[in-house]
């Protein structure tokens, strides 16, 4: 009673020392940056508004299309599983940190069957007192544990950068995340735009094909000269020579997005190909306040955390300065017999606090501090970088944003001119009041403007896109972390299946 009373006692002391510890090293403090009160573009001033739900922002462009397609990658997109996988690794990582918390507890066990050699000392000295060397055996059974007492906070630091880090992977599935729906978006309005330009190409092709039919009938009635006949012809050339490089380019957007999805290339092409127009983007968008930024980019948020977890580990580097407490112990049960254990007689134990102290490491222990003080410091400097680089994002979007959309705009006022214009010199044309070069002009005019408005209407949307990427649109808070929304989700997916498959 007194052994249990004595070990009791100790373990009392012990508590007693930790919770009275402090932490070395300094305690983290988010950093103070204080962004604009409002965005410098003067086209932002009508789109500020607080707090804009951007969680879904594709919705406002009204494509169902798209909305699918999101859907499907965010189930099934590689470098997005690729990320929860890490924020699993690092939830892992932070169970490992925590352990250091509680006693570490082994469990033991041998059994032995051996016979003393006759000649050895051993055994000559059982012989001499009257025994005989027989084959013997012996249980073993040991209980040992080990209780760092974290009175200089190493634990805890160490803890704190864990919690940090694994806040920061979580950050990084969601950055992940913003990108993919926006490469997404991207890549469907690429395939929309590079079809809109493909049908203006083609039907100004058969358009001149036209042409080049009057010029050959004109020629042969006599009415115009050869070089008429190969002006047209060169036209038509010029424009059919475009329609192979947009069809590669649409090849190519068509197979990006399948990768984004998860499927083998040409998995969209049967699926997306022969229609739908490119997205309209709504008159007006809400951006919000820059200091709303700095909360909704996760890229932001994962370097704040970043550098909260490397600032812990300075207090880890600066506990080695200072002695390190623990306590010990081991109880163990020897027998020759296996159903001796329990007696008594069986028992040994030991009780074992220990204390271990570097006085002298060669300055390792002041250098490791510097390193990790330095890596501090850096990630400090990477966190106001990342917070610059989100506003000069965001206002140099803003501004691609509303100046494409007067581009667009103009473009399209000169293409119902250009086409006014082909049909007045048509006409004039067949009533010999001008050349045929005038009217080549103007067909080639035509489609030049008609193949910028297709680009520019894209460019338009494919802006956006970038708009409310640089914002950090495209996720929300979720109640659980996403390797557990994860998980539950494929556990639901096999309970479904294993409902439906009556074999299993």
């Amino acid at each position: 009673m007194r052994i249990v009373n004595r070990a009791a006692g100790l373990l009392l002391a012990a508590s007693l020392v930790l919770m009275q510890g402090c932490a070395v090293g300094p305690d983290y403090a988010e950093p103070e940056i204080a962004p604009p009160d409002a965005w410098h573009s003067a086209v932002a001033e009508e789109m500020s508004q607080p707090e804009p739900d951007i969680s879904t922002w594709w919705d406002t462009l009204g494509d169902t299309v798209l909305t699918d397609l999101i859907r499907r990658a965010e189930l099934a997109n590689l470098d997005l599983k690729t990320a929860v996988a890490r924020v699993r690794e690092a939830r892992a990582a932070r169970g490992i940190a925590k352990g250091d918390f509680f006693p570490q507890i082994t469990l033991d066990g041998t059994y032995s069957y051996f016979k003393l050699s006759e000649n050895s000392l051993q055994g000559q000295a059982v012989q001499e007192a009257g025994g005989t060397v027989e084959p013997q055996e012996e249980w073993d059974v040991s209980l040992g544990a080990f209780w760092e007492i974290d009175l200089f906070g190493r634990i805890r630091r160490q803890n704190e950068a864990a919690r940090a880090a694994f806040e920061a992977s979580i950050e990084d599935f969601r950055d992940v995340l913003v990108s993919l729906f926006a490469e997404v978006a991207a890549g469907y309005v690429d395939v929309r735009t590079f079809e809109a330009r493909l049908d203006f190409a083609r039907r100004n092709a058969e358009a001149q094909r036209q042409t080049v039919r009057l010029t050959t009938d004109r020629f042969n009635a006599g009415l115009v000269s050869a070089l008429d006949v190969s002006q047209a012809r060169t036209n038509l050339a010029s424009t059919e020579a475009e329609i192979p490089s947009l069809e590669t380019s649409l090849n190519s957007a068509l197979n990006r997005l399948a990768v984004l999805l998860g499927a083998p290339p040409g998995t969209l092409h049967a699926e997306l190909s022969g229609g739908g127009a490119i997205p309209t983007a709504p008159d007006s968008v809400a951006v919000g306040l820059p200091a709303e930024l700095l909360r909704r980019r996760p890229d932001v948020r994962r370097a704040e955390r970043q550098l909260a977890s490397q600032t812990a580990l300075i207090g880890v580097a600066k506990a080695d300065l200072y002695p390190s407490f623990s306590l010990g112990g081991v109880l163990s049960l020897v027998a020759g017999v296996f159903g001796d254990l329990g007696q008594s007689e069986s028992v040994s134990w030991g009780l074992v606090p220990g204390v271990r102290w570097n006085l002298f490491s060669g300055g390792k222990i002041r250098s490791n501090i510097g390193v990790q003080e330095a890596r501090t410091e850096q990630l400090l400097l990477q966190y106001e970088q990342a917070v610059l680089l989100a506003l000069e994002e965001v206002e140099s979007a803003l501004v691609a944003y509303e100046k494409e959309k007067t581009r667009r705009d103009r473009l399209a006022e000169a293409v119902t001119a250009a086409e006014r214009s082909v049909e007045i010199v048509r006409t004039q044309y067949l009533s010999g009041l001008v050349d045929f070069q005038r009217y080549v002009d103007s067909e080639r005019a035509l489609a030049a403007q008609q193949d910028l408005l297709a680009a520019s209407e894209g460019r338009v949307v494919q802006n956006l896109i970038v708009l409310n990427r640089a914002l950090g649109g495209g996720w929300r808070v979720e109640p659980s972390a996403p390797d557990q929304a994860a998980q539950a989700a494929a556990t639901e997916t096999g309970a479904t299946t294993a409902s439906e498959n009556p074999n299993n």
